[in-house]
């Protein structure tokens, strides 16, 4: 069993930060690319950034040059450094990353989200 768990989320006001961490845990082999989506109020989910395993980065325009997303191999863990947020940002960021299981099968998990609220 493979668990996200996404942390780091709160209430920041315009042009603060937050960093937001997932933790991968359970029966892997080895975590592949990770993804932070969000969902902005009315509207669809939206990929914010992508890091591979080996540290190449994807980062979408509207986060570009304030949004910056690493890992940490040895821990399973990746993170979302938001910088100059603006109250648009405000939604739920979810974490989804390709997992290869101990058993050999690569699987795309997901994990609850964690509410990220940017007062004006």
């Amino acid at each position: 069993q493979v668990r996200l768990v996404e942390s780091g989320g709160g209430l920041v006001q315009s042009g603060g930060s937050l960093r937001l961490s997932c933790v991968v845990s359970g029966n892997i082999f080895s975590l592949n690319a990770v993804r932070w989506y969000r969902q902005t109020p009315g509207n669809e989910r939206e990929l914010v950034a992508s890091i591979t395993s080996g540290g190449d980065t994807v980062i979408e325009d509207f986060a570009k040059g304030r949004f910056t997303i690493s890992r940490d191999n040895g821990k399973n863990t990746a993170y979302l450094q938001m910088n100059s947020l603006k109250t648009e940002d405000t939604g739920v960021y979810r974490c989804n990353a390709d997992v290869r299981l101990t058993t050999g099968s690569n699987v795309p998990f997901w994990g609850q989200g964690t509410q990220v609220t940017v007062s004006s």
